[in-house]
């Protein structure tokens, strides 16, 4: 063995000294490895962060100061923001990249125009013309202003909706869009309704007293929320009361996340009940923060959501200032940056501490290894915002409401061809039909009504014809579709529900986070077969089977929903393709 092995080394290439000056030399570099910190940029990012702290979890709100400020994301400014947290550049990079709202510009590349106007081009404002908005508008204001289309941005009761800069503006027509760009109003001023001081003096945080206080227990709490049925209003429908005994039996310290970030195309109630009552989603969140034992809340608001954001953080300084009981959890505001994947609990999770939205593996389950690897109660806003209503009345008293045998109430957002849209409280179970009729004064003239989308992008399209349907928890599945947060987008005789199905795939196509093949290509290879003239209507059986077995989170998993219905419900559309379709169900 040894004669073999000193044989082998023998016929090894010869080693070449090396004289111990040039081996010092090889190793010695005169800065690390990278792109070296501009000293100019170094200095504008330290002026930006003042003395905001530098910890990993703030490097999404860092880059916005940055993008604020220049309107865009330089490579030097990247480098030097990496230096100043103590992160390597690649780590930065890919986070500002995953998100829409960031525009990189990399070494020799122009910048992009200072204002940018941007087009939703989601399924309501395209019936409402976005697409003749998109067409005309870079020409009406010229090559200083960049025009882009954009996914939903939460105003589809507005629709057509435009944003300036960072101001809205409702059922925008090209004039009034160029009319505020030559104004300069680009940014939304945001407004409350009830301020804290207002808040206050009708009762407000009153409930919340008489908690801290001992005169509520927190089982009797508990057990309210579990007799009104309450469940999460964001999509998932979790159990209200269930989920916070899970998360309180946990060990501490426990955190709560709250999910602003209502990215689903046809969905705004959040935002409207936002403007109008923002203390009353306080003080439930609140509540539900003594009831579980959190010590820190996280309030993730998506970033379309200007106004509010500015109006939050102003009423959340208020309460602080001049708090009702005498321990007030830490409350953080954090934004999002433009992508719909973080409505995905874990997704939202992973981006509130500053990294890529991309949704993790389960389990384990955010209620037990969530924020920062603690215990977690998640919760969309609109589930805190019943809870003080709830508390006061009883849960008897919710569950009392609700029609065709559902119990509850729920905040519909309406919109599309109806005569009234936006967003309408009404009795869980109602049906599509008494929701046009009593609730959004009909149709728009001259349309008839031909289907609908019960459930935002991702719920699936009906046609007119199964209009008794309650629309709540648990009954739309059986045909292929869900009621999600209750978006409900109404299409007429003058629509097209495979256009409609293209119009949400090229939106999933768009947002989804590339992280697994079924979603990231599926959605891909989805939106280049529903643009052929004639669907291969086997393949993209084919597809969705494969899309919901193996995506790893809802969005793979529900938009071949869309697609779907369509193949199942719609066959006249197919058959005016030149097709026959077997009618199959949808599993």
């Amino acid at each position: 063995m040894g004669a073999r092995r000193g044989a082998a080394l023998s016929l090894s290439r010869p080693v070449i000294p090396i004289a111990p000056e040039a081996s010092t030399r090889q190793r010695k570099r005169a800065a690390p490895k990278g792109r070296r910190v501009d000293p100019d940029a170094l200095a504008q990012v330290q002026a930006l962060l003042g003395a905001a702290s530098r910890q990993r979890d703030l490097l999404i709100e860092h880059l916005h100061k940055i993008q604020d400020r220049f309107g865009h994301l330089s490579s030097a400014h990247l480098a030097a923001l990496a230096q100043e947290m103590r992160l390597p550049q690649a780590e930065v990079y890919e986070v500002a990249s995953f998100y829409h709202h960031f525009d990189i510009v990399k070494e020799g590349e122009d910048a992009p125009a200072r204002l940018t106007v941007r087009v939703c081009d989601s399924l309501s404002c395209e019936l409402a013309g976005a697409g003749d908005l998109l067409a005309r508008l870079p020409l009406l204001l010229g090559p200083d202003v960049r025009v882009v289309a954009a996914p939903c941005i939460g105003r589809c009761e507005q629709a057509p909706a435009v944003v300036v800069g960072q101001n809205p503006i409702p059922r925008a027509s090209c004039e009034g869009v160029v009319a505020a760009v030559q104004s300069g109003a680009t940014r939304d001023p945001g407004e409350v309704f009830i301020d804290y001081a207002s808040y206050r003096s009708e009762g407000g945080y009153a409930l919340l007293k008489a908690c801290v206080a001992g005169e509520r227990d927190v089982e009797s709490v508990i057990g309210t929320l579990e007799e009104s049925g309450l469940r999460g209003l964001g999509g998932a429908g979790f159990p209200a009361g269930r989920k916070w005994r899970i998360v309180r039996a946990e060990p501490a310290p426990r955190l709560m996340a709250v999910n602003i970030d209502e990215g689903e195309p046809g969905t705004f109630k959040d935002r409207v009940l936002l403007e109008t009552d923002p203390h009353r989603f306080l003080e439930g969140m609140l509540i539900a923060a003594w009831a579980v034992g959190i010590d820190r809340v996280y309030v993730y608001l998506r970033d379309e959501y200007h106004g509010c954001r500015d109006m939050l953080a102003a009423e959340i300084a208020a309460l602080q200032a001049d708090p009702p009981v005498p321990v007030l959890p830490e409350i953080s505001l954090r934004r999002g940056a433009g992508a719909y994947i973080c409505g995905e609990e874990s997704a939202m999770i992973e981006s509130i501490e500053g990294k890529r939205g991309l949704p993790r593996l389960r389990p384990p389950y955010v209620a037990q290894v969530g924020l920062f690897g603690r215990p977690t109660l998640e919760h969309n806003f609109e589930t805190l915002y019943w809870v003080r209503q709830l508390l006061e009345q009883g849960g008897a008293w919710f569950a009392s409401h609700g029609r065709h045998g559902r119990k509850g109430l729920r905040s519909f957002s309406v919109s599309g061809r109806v005569a009234q849209p936006g967003v309408k409280l009404a009795p869980a179970g109602i049906t599509i039909q008494e929701l046009i009729d009593e609730y959004c004064g009909g149709m728009q003239p001259g349309h008839r009504f031909y289907a609908y989308l019960p459930g935002g992008a991702s719920g699936g399209i009906l046609p007119a014809t199964m209009n008794e349907i309650p629309l709540d928890f648990d009954t739309l599945q059986a045909h292929g579709c869900f009621i999600g947060s209750a978006a409900v987008i109404v299409l007429s005789h003058q629509d097209s529900a495979a256009d409609a199905a293209r119009n949400l795939m090229r939106f999933f196509e768009y947002e989804s986070c590339g992280q697994c093949t079924p979603c990231r290509s599926g959605t891909a290879k989805a939106s280049v077969l529903l643009a052929e003239p004639t669907w291969d209507v086997e393949l993209l059986r084919d597809l969705s089977t494969v899309m919901r077995d193996a995506s790893i989170c809802g969005l793979g998993q529900a938009a071949p929903n869309p697609v779907d219905c369509v193949i199942r419900y719609f066959p006249q559309e197919l058959a005016a393709q030149g097709q026959a379709v077997a009618v199959q169900e949808t599993p």
